[in-house]
């Protein structure tokens, strides 16, 4: 190049993914791959369903040794039809991942190509990095910026090229086992009642990739509630149980509509089974969809539809990301709230991906408690502390199953959430390393020291016009109102003291946490688009 300085990638030792193609490598492309091999689970199971019907209606007319023969073949047909359900879901786990990985390295190489631009270099179709013959270059900064730069595109296509190779060896895997077999016999042993995380997590790196194949299939119940389980494996046992717990919900409607006319209790119920029945429908939809304006996969780590019902849904698998987000939502939250609570979760994975470009980030909703459903029952702790212990286990269950080097983790808790997190760290403590409450009515401590958070690591924002403010406790109400001599609703108008309802105020100074701001958004806005906090947030869980 005439003497011009000239950096080139270095070589990798396999095959590498060039840059031109990397560039244009369309990830929502193998996005629709995988989800079209989870779409046949639903015509597999249906072909089960029906070999099924087909050996119960043997057994009445047909007897004999003939027609045992029969019930036999028919019920090999069925197995070998459901032992094939958990591969056709990890299939597009895997193609999902590699689709969210590559995104990833365009966003890296994107961000190459703009610092190229802006520092008066080219990014040629090889990946070469030289000086824009157009432009003037400052001689002293001419080197180190070709070297950056050459450096951030070498590693968009290492990370690339590790994807490529990983989606390739886990894909064989299943080619392999589908020759072979995809299940084994039983493997022996289970966990114990009790076992934690880290002992469960154990558990499964003992067994069989076969192995853990047959518990998906046939313990689902058990291996998709199972903390220290890896999230793959969780949600392809949530799945499996997904539909079945569809159907549960239809037939309790339509029981509950005859005879008809029902009554205003039953139709009230009816009413909720079937707002819960969409939710179901709407996590079953979730998939693999990947845009720029799309969040990744949902992983279903845990469903309840019983009462209020409850879920645990990540985005992005949270064993495989560098900083993983938990995020516990508030008062009048149950499982029909669940697909919009994670749009929250994925708004701030959208600003960290803003922010942090090429990282790989999850979000996991957290509803697995009894939130409550009306104002009153905010005002006790109870169902807070009824959620420590499970919210202390699942966090420890993504520390014992994740991979590589530990995620940051950040659990964020709104409204009441925040009691729920704010106790659960006070009184079992958080494998967290950064804590966050918005709109909080206290968490359940005096300071942040209580926490058992390193120093730094809590973090507080309260919308100058949230009604949380107006949270007292019944003390601080009673106090106010005794200095000023006012009826108790003017005396909580004009309170401007520390004490909410759980202790207090976690984003006052005098509390010891750290704050970020929030605009004038409500109780409820701390996610819109233009609220400052929405970016506090995500910088939180980037570690920034």
């Amino acid at each position: 190049m005439n003497g011009t300085p000239f950096v080139r990638p270095a070589a990798d030792p396999s095959p590498p993914v060039g840059y031109t193609q990397l560039w244009r490598a369309d990830p929502g492309a193998w996005v629709a791959a995988g989800a079209a091999w989870r779409g046949l689970t639903a015509p597999v199971r249906r072909r089960a369903d029906g070999l099924d019907a087909r050996i119960a209606a043997l057994r009445p007319g047909w007897s004999g040794g003939a027609a045992t023969a029969a019930r036999g073949r028919i019920g090999g047909l069925r197995d070998a039809l459901t032992d094939v359900l958990p591969a056709l879901i990890e299939a597009d786990q895997v193609l999902a991942e590699f689709a969210a990985r590559l995104a990833a390295a365009k966003a890296r190489l994107a961000a190459a190509v703009a610092h190229a631009d802006a520092g008066g270099l080219l990014v040629e179709r090889t990946g070469a990095v030289r000086p824009d013959p157009a432009r003037s270059h400052p001689g002293d900064r001419l080197g180190p910026a070709l070297t950056q730069v050459a450096a951030e595109v070498r590693g968009a296509l290492a990370l690339a090229g590790a994807a490529d190779r990983e989606a390739a060896a886990r894909l064989g895997t299943l080619s392999t086992a589908a020759a072979s077999g995809w299940v084994s016999v039983p493997p022996p042993g289970r966990p114990p009642p009790g076992a934690g995380p880290v002992e469960v997590s154990r558990w499964w790196a003992g067994l069989t990739p076969a192995e853990r194949r047959w518990l998906v299939g046939h313990e689902p119940t058990r291996v998709g509630r199972l903390d220290g389980v890896p999230v793959a494996a969780r949600d392809q046992a949530n799945r499996l149980l997904l539909g079945g717990r569809r159907e549960e919900l239809l037939a309790r409607r339509r029981r509950l509509l005859t005879p008809l006319p029902p009554g205003p209790a039953e139709l009230a119920r009816v009413a909720r089974l079937a707002r819960v029945e969409a939710a179901l429908r709407g996590l079953d939809a979730l998939g693999g969809r990947l845009t720029a304006s799309e969040p990744p996969r949902a992983y279903l780590l845990g469903l309840d539809p019983t009462g209020d019902g409850r879920a645990v849904v990540a985005l992005g698998n949270p064993d495989r990301a560098g900083a993983v987000l938990t995020y516990v939502p508030g008062t009048g939250t149950d499982l029909a709230d669940a697909p919009g609570e994670l749009g929250r979760a994925a708004r701030v994975l959208g600003r960290c991906a803003a922010l942090g470009p090429g990282e790989e980030t999850a979000a996991v909703l957290w509803l697995d408690y009894d939130a409550p459903d009306v104002l009153p029952e905010a005002t006790r702790s109870r169902q807070a502390e009824d959620a420590g212990p499970a919210l202390h286990r699942f966090q420890e269950g993504l520390r014992a199953s994740h991979e590589g080097p530990p995620a940051r983790q950040t659990v964020l808790g709104h409204s009441y959430g925040s009691v729920v997190v704010g106790m659960a760290a006070r009184d079992h403590g958080l494998s967290a390393d950064a804590l966050v409450f918005v709109g909080s009515p206290g968490v359940g401590v005096e300071h942040a020291g209580e926490l058992r958070m390193p120093p730094g690591q809590v973090w507080a924002s309260t919308a100058p016009d949230d009604v949380i403010r107006l949270a007292r406790s019944p003390e601080e109400l009673a106090r106010r109102a005794m200095l000023t001599g006012t009826p108790l609703g003017p005396a909580a108008a004009a309170l401007d003291g520390h004490e909410l309802w759980f202790g207090r105020d976690p984003s006052d100074p005098g509390f010891g946490g750290r704050r970020f701001p929030s605009g004038r958004y409500g109780h409820s806005g701390y996610w819109e688009a233009g609220n400052p906090a929405l970016d506090g947030m995500a910088r939180i869980v980037l570690g920034r």
